[in-house]
């Protein structure tokens, strides 16, 4: 008798422990979905009030990660764990892993102070911490950098954030700069006639500010003319090939030439008494 009732009492155990997981399980499936819908909901909402899209990526980030702790907890809490002392344990552990993830918190530290104060935006074509590449995401604890020749580069949030950071796409124009040089028996008037022309047949090339040409420098063997002109960002490599290859071309059919680098060795003979 006493067996038939531990074995009901323990069917009756196991039947409720059952109900139990099922509706944890069904827990995390919601809480699932609803963190899919929370991030889609949160990044519609901030594409809504133009945001910038690293914000918004992040923003989704973050709401999904906060609706899934908090249907773990939920299911946690079905199964007769009590969550309260399950926090006072998890804070405990937390500042012991916190710890040992001193790094990872700075991460999320840095990446936090990169979203408040946005030195780059999604698209934007950086230089930090060594590498080079346009803005492809703003991640929990990196950077993700997309290169020219298509690598994938990821850095830690904290390397951008104690590094420089040039940003080539700040701003809706730059200045290409190049130097030529040119033989020291070209005429000057000639050699900027002809540089001249150069610039003003490239319609890219801005008059607001007017374009720079100047003779800069007297090299070894060359005479320096220095060319700046302003165009706008997306512009500014297609320009820059353009006047290095045109400026060479021009100067070619006008008969100057850019000389090698050479130096004259003068032999003096002494006579013997």
């Amino acid at each position: 008798m006493e067996n038939f009732e531990f074995l009901q009492h323990a069917q009756t155990l196991a039947i409720g422990f059952a109900i139990d997981l099922a509706i944890a399980v069904v827990i995390l499936m919601v809480g699932r979905w609803l963190s899919r819908l929370g991030r889609k909901l949160a990044t519609k909402g901030m594409e809504r009030i133009g945001a910038d899209a690293l914000v918004v990526r992040f923003v989704g980030s973050i709401v999904s990660i906060l609706i899934l702790v908090v249907a773990l907890l939920a299911a946690i809490n079905q199964l007769g764990v009590q969550t309260t002392s399950l926090l006072a344990i998890l804070g405990a552990a937390g500042l012991a892993v916190g710890l040992a993830l001193q790094g990872s918190l700075s991460n999320f530290a840095a990446g936090v102070l990169l979203l408040s104060l946005r030195p780059y935006r999604m698209g934007d074509y950086i230089e930090g911490a060594g590498v080079a590449g346009t803005v492809d995401e703003l991640q929990l604890f990196t950077t993700v950098l997309n290169t020219p020749d298509n690598r994938r580069i990821i850095i830690p949030n904290s390397q951008m954030m104690n590094g420089t950071i040039v940003n080539y796409s700040a701003y809706s124009t730059r200045r290409v700069d190049l130097v030529v040089s040119v033989s020291y028996d070209a005429p000057a008037d000639q050699v900027s006639r002809v540089l001249n022309q150069v610039i003003e047949s490239d319609q890219r090339i801005l008059s607001d500010p007017e374009p720079f040409l100047r003779m800069s420098g007297h090299a070894d063997s060359a005479v320096e003319w220095t060319i700046r002109a302003w165009v706008k960002t997306e512009d500014f490599w297609p320009v820059h090939w353009d006047l290095v290859e045109g400026t060479k071309r021009a100067l070619d059919e006008a008969g100057i030439a850019i000389p090698y680098p050479q130096r004259d060795v003068h032999v003096y003979q002494h006579k013997a008494d």
